[in-house]
């Protein structure tokens, strides 16, 4: 008689029961004691720099004597359709924090959330109008021609688009994580990798905002989700018994969640263009893209440029990113891989060591 390959035992389970159930038991008693502001995110200390309808500019406070900080301020654009609170999720997982140890003089810009009438604004409304007004607003406050960019994901294809549109108000560019070439070939091997722009391209998303006017933030989510279902929408929740009684790790699960469900909804016309010019006709490394009645011309980005890319990203796979190096016409262009993954190289706890000292070093190098 074959005898089974898998030995289960009683009292092996009879333990696994009790582990699970002391470690539920810790987590009630965690969960009990928290308060709402043991999970607060984007709590660095900042004031509100510039406001101008729904959108903020916060200037970070100095974590470096005054002398020793860098003379050319750092303007952070974070995507439209996610919380500018990615850069600065919790003290010790800050790119925000770990820029200003580097000396930088860090300044974010916080979209805010869309009203239903703003649905009508357009890509030219946000570029040419916001991102442009908090560009001067930056440069005048510290009597600058220029400004150094930092784009987080989409925010970095926006940062990117306007230093074409605007490559005199730019002294250099930083890119995270950021798509620039949407057309990503699937490989049946790892089908979830850059599943999003292959979902993206059927998507009707005229349908979409002509019913909805704003995409809401729900939807977004779910979009992001399925671009690894299992993981994001099972795995995680399943794994999440593991840290119930490490209160550090439970704190760091919820200030996650309560960023990746309490972002913004998506401006309906904005969104409408980008996925369609973008994400998928791939208008930007065609030098198709139009705003406000110019093309967007990869060759006028001509500063420096430093292109972070994120080994493991599902979502932005690295070809997708460092296929700018073909199309731009800086001189001066450098890459850096960061073993991570999309998110992962922002919060990680290795990437807090490698992402910001890299930038300030970077930066640093380039001083004039």
């Amino acid at each position: 008689m074959l005898s089974s390959p898998i030995d289960i035992r009683p009292s092996d389970a009879v333990d696994e029961i009790k582990k699970i159930n002391e470690k539920l038991l810790k987590g009630v008693e965690n969960l009990s004691t928290l308060k709402d502001e043991d999970v607060d995110i984007g709590s660095t200390p900042k004031d509100i720099f510039y406001a101008q309808d729904q959108l903020r500019i916060y200037h970070y406070k100095p974590l470096v004597d005054k002398d020793k900080i860098f003379k050319t301020p750092l303007l952070i654009v974070p995507p439209l359709i996610n919380g500018y609170e990615v850069a600065d999720l919790q003290p010790d997982r800050s790119l925000v924090r770990n820029l200003l140890k580097e000396g930088l003089d860090v300044h974010l810009l916080d979209w805010g959330y869309p009203r239903p009438v703003d649905k009508y604004l357009t890509i030219e409304d946000y570029i040419d109008g916001y991102l442009d007004d908090c560009v001067d607003a930056v440069r005048e406050r510290h009597s600058v021609d220029k400004i150094a960019l930092l784009g987080i994901c989409q925010g970095g294809t926006i940062s990117t688009t306007y230093s074409s549109l605007y490559p005199e108000k730019v002294d250099r560019l930083v890119l995270t994580v950021t798509p620039i070439d949407f057309d990503y070939p699937h490989n049946p091997k790892q089908p979830h990798v850059g599943l999003l722009f292959h979902l993206g391209k059927a998507a009707n998303v005229d349908l979409m905002v002509n019913a909805l006017g704003n995409v809401p933030a729900d939807l977004l989510n779910v979009s992001f989700m399925m671009a690894s279902p299992f993981v994001l929408n099972i795995g995680k929740y399943a794994d999440l018994i593991d840290i119930l009684d490490n209160k550090e790790a439970l704190l760091n699960f919820l200030r996650m969640e309560k960023w990746l469900f309490g972002g913004p909804a998506a401006s309906g016309e904005t969104y409408r263009f980008f996925v369609k010019n973008y994400l998928q006709d791939n208008k930007l490394v065609k030098g198709e893209v139009e705003i406000g009645g110019r093309k967007v011309d990869l060759a006028n980005v001509t500063m420096p440029i430093l292109n972070i890319y994120a080994k493991k990203d599902h979502l932005v796979p690295p070809p997708c990113t460092v296929a700018l190096k073909k199309h731009v016409g800086s001189k001066d262009y450098t890459e850096l891989e960061i073993d991570t993954g999309h998110i992962g190289i922002y919060t990680g706890g290795a990437s807090q060591k490698i992402l910001a000292p890299n930038v300030g070093k970077w930066l640093r190098e380039r001083a004039h």
